[in-house]
């Protein structure tokens, strides 16, 4: 085997091999795999970068980039020259995607190996068989996927380093754009503003609720067709109308038309289908959903088999399932549910067009790993993680589900009712797993056994006053759905470009929903009349586009980067001069609040570290204060009040007013309620079923939820 570690010799006795990762804990679970011949060793991420400093890409020569090596990472380089210098050959293991082909180059360059060498390793899943695959097929480094990632690191650099300085000097210091993160911003304030302009339209329905001879349970139908025409009522006195033509009328059934719908189970996970479901399912961002998902990849310790990765890649926008692990389902899905639910061939999911499919879809690396199984040994997150991912997988390689659906035509005069139901009549995947959605409505139920020409009784016949709704709010889960859908960025890129958002204070988060602040609609407005192709999410999807393009070998790197910035620094010109001499203001919150100083109104105002209030008399009077958040509660050590507060992850806790003094705070929800005991404030432990308890020192009042439960009803 010839060594790939410039200006040295080879060896030819005690051969060593050096494998480098990203991850320690990628390290540790495949030095275990490969045997006592083999050091795995970590990089910790990218050992080079473009300096932090200045722009570090020469615009006027073919856009060459100014690496440097990373100084926090000094010592480590220093080890791993020492080790590659030691050992015979060196594989370069990083994760298989764009950004782990440019860390190989990368450490390629710094440990003087040759770019022809063999030396580029991948693996799929971190398993033994996915390892042997891997070492058992060596390449060299792939120059399309280092330049795809070189032309995206570098068109993110131009964007940030020529348009924060604008930004700093039209708004504010300390603010930023991106590529991505500026039309992630634009699409949640456009439908900030389609709230605020929404009018909405009244309109009215008539729902009756009929009985049957054969039961004594109501069902509901609804008017659908007034004289052979779609009923359409805007006011109430034009839906009394249609009452009193309905008034003493006689309900028929005329048709009813039986049927079986099938329910197909929704595909296994991508990164983006991943980070979705477990915010819809399991409240995570996507920054919590990948931190999980990579410590699953890369391996946790399980009893009687030590470290492996139980998923495989988690950056992945591919839906192939390899035949193995098809096999391994479908036996798993006999041997537990029954050879009926299996499906008669094999299903088949078709990846989206420009879906990468290097890799196959998230899954289990070893299917009888049931979560049960694996619970003792997984964190929280870990485990409810891996349950969604071995669940979904298992569930889109089962039978479809079987629905017995029931339409009814009712008339009453020259009326038109339509009365809808079904029964199961095959469980199918969804004895396992069922997918959630934005807006989960499943309409019907059963309906009970009706004949034509059966005369119904009306138990209840009603005119329904409704209103148009505007489009929700965007949460996690439909933003990571909307950026993918337009085609902006890649599954990498959600998880940091949300957390970005949020952290740059552009965007905050009212429950689950995505709101913009007045900065971020402010930023926004400002690209949109000086960089509006920045912030365009078509433009957007072509430079990904032509990215993915590099990626394939069919574009030069260097070719795409001269066409955008021919017109970003035409843009960024122009903006200078359009903008000279002018400021943005950021619009401050108004408040009832008064400052304690010169007595003017405070109001709300947004900093490098989020909202404060601030004096409106400034720069006159320059008294400022922390926004807190009162819950009514009181400290049980030291009486003062309770604040509701955020851990730097975005976690709501609670924590006493007097900090400095008094250390006391909990997850757990402070209630207006007071002990019965001993008069302090009772609490609410996290949780659904969580009881309600006093946390004075020893008086250990103790109310189960249930209770409460009772005294709402």
């Amino acid at each position: 085997m010839n060594r790939h570690i410039a200006g040295t010799e080879r060896k030819t006795k005690n051969l060593s091999h050096l494998v480098i990762v990203e991850s320690p804990a990628k390290a540790k679970t495949i030095e275990k795999y490969l045997g006592k011949d083999y050091s795995v060793v970590a990089s910790v991420g990218h050992i080079r970068d473009l300096p932090k400093s200045k722009l570090g890409v020469d615009v006027d020569n073919n856009f060459e980039p100014k690496y440097e090596n990373k100084k926090d990472k000094a010592a480590l380089i220093k080890e791993l020259k020492k080790d590659a210098k030691a050992s015979d050959i060196v594989y370069l293991a990083t994760d298989p995607d764009r950004e782990g082909e440019a860390i190989s180059w990368h450490l390629a360059h710094v440990l003087g190996i040759s770019p022809d060498a063999p030396v580029r390793v991948t693996f799929s899943e971190i398993t033994k068989s996915g390892i042997e695959a891997g070492m058992s097929h060596p390449r060299t480094l792939d120059m399309d996927l280092i330049n795809a990632q070189q032309a995206r690191r570098i068109l993110d650099r131009i964007v940030g380093y020529k348009l924060s300085p604008f930004l700093w000097k039209k708004v504010r210091r300390g603010l930023s754009a991106g590529r991505v993160q500026s039309v992630a911003v634009r699409l949640i304030v456009d439908r900030e503003q389609e709230i605020e302009s929404f009018e909405a339209q009244e309109y009215w329905s008539i729902d009756a609720k009929l009985l049957s001879a054969s039961s004594r349970r109501a069902f509901p139908a609804k008017l659908t067709e007034v004289k052979g025409e779609k009923f359409k009522a805007l006011n109430k006195e034009e839906t009394d109308k249609v009452l009193a033509m309905l008034e003493n009328g006689e309900f028929i059934i005329t048709n009813i038309k039986n049927s079986t719908r099938k329910k197909t189970p929704a595909p296994p996970f991508t990164t983006s289908t991943l980070q979705q479901e477990a915010s819809r399912k399991l409240s995570f961002n996507a920054r919590r959903t990948m931190k999980a998902a990579q410590e699953l990849y890369e391996g946790v310790e399980i009893p009687d088999m030590g470290a492996v990765g139980i998923i495989t890649y988690m950056r992945t926008d591919s839906l192939r399932i390899s035949d193995e692990a098809k096999a391994a389902a479908a036996q798993m899905i006999e041997s537990t549910y029954g050879k009926e639910y299996l499906p008669s061939k094999p299903r088949v999911f078709k990846s989206k067009n420009n879906a990468q499919d290097a890799h196959e879809a998230i899954r289990p690396t070893i299917i009888t790993l049931t979560p049960e199984k694996v619970k003792s040994a997984l964190s929280g997150d870990q485990y409810k993680l891996y349950k969604l991912i071995w669940e979904r997988f298992m569930a889109s390689q089962m039978e479809n589900q079987l629905l017995d659906t029931k339409a009814v035509d009712i008339t009453c005069g020259e009326c038109l009712f339509k009365a809808n139901g079904y029964t199961v009549k095959f469980d199918g995947f969804t004895k396992l797993y069922e997918e959630s959605k934005d807006n989960d409505e499943e309409e019907g139920g059963a309906l009970p056994a009706l004949e034509v020409g059966e005369k119904l009784k009306v138990k209840e016949l009603t005119g329904n006053q409704h209103f148009t709704q505007p489009p929700p709010r965007y949460t996690e889960a439909s933003l990571i759905k909307a950026l993918e859908e337009n085609g902006i960025g890649r599954p990498s890129t959600y998880a940091p470009t949300i957390a970005t958002i949020l952290d740059r204070h552009y965007v905050e988060r009212e429950a689950k929903q995505l709101k913009p602040t007045s900065l971020g609609i402010v930023i926004t407005d400002l690209m949109k009349g000086h960089f509006e192709r920045i912030v365009d999410a078509k433009f957007t999807a072509q430079m990904e586009s032509d990215l993915d393009k590099i990626e394939a070998g069919k574009a030069d790197w260097v070719d795409v980067l001269g066409k955008f910035y021919t017109g970003f620094d035409k843009m960024l010109t122009k903006a200078e001069k359009d903008m000279e001499g002018k400021r943005v203001k950021i619009p401050d919150e108004p408040t009832d609040i008064v400052c304690d100083k010169c007595g003017k109104p405070m109001v709300i105002k947004i900093g490098p570290y989020g909202k404060f209030l601030g004096c409106s008399g400034f720069p006159e009077c320059k008294n400022t204060k922390r926004i807190v958040n009162e819950t009514g509660g009181l400290c049980p050590h030291c009486g003062g009040k309770m604040l509701a507060k955020k851990s730097k992850k975005g976690k709501p806790f609670f924590g006493c007013e007097n900090y400095k003094d008094c250390n006391f705070m909990t997850w757990d929800t402070p209630l207006e309620d007071k002990c019965p005991k001993c008069g302090s404030t009772l609490f609410k432990k996290v949780g659904k079923q969580g009881q309600v308890y006093c946390a004075k020192d020893g008086c250990g009042y103790v109310r189960p939820a249930d209770e409460d439960k009772k005294n709402e009803n």
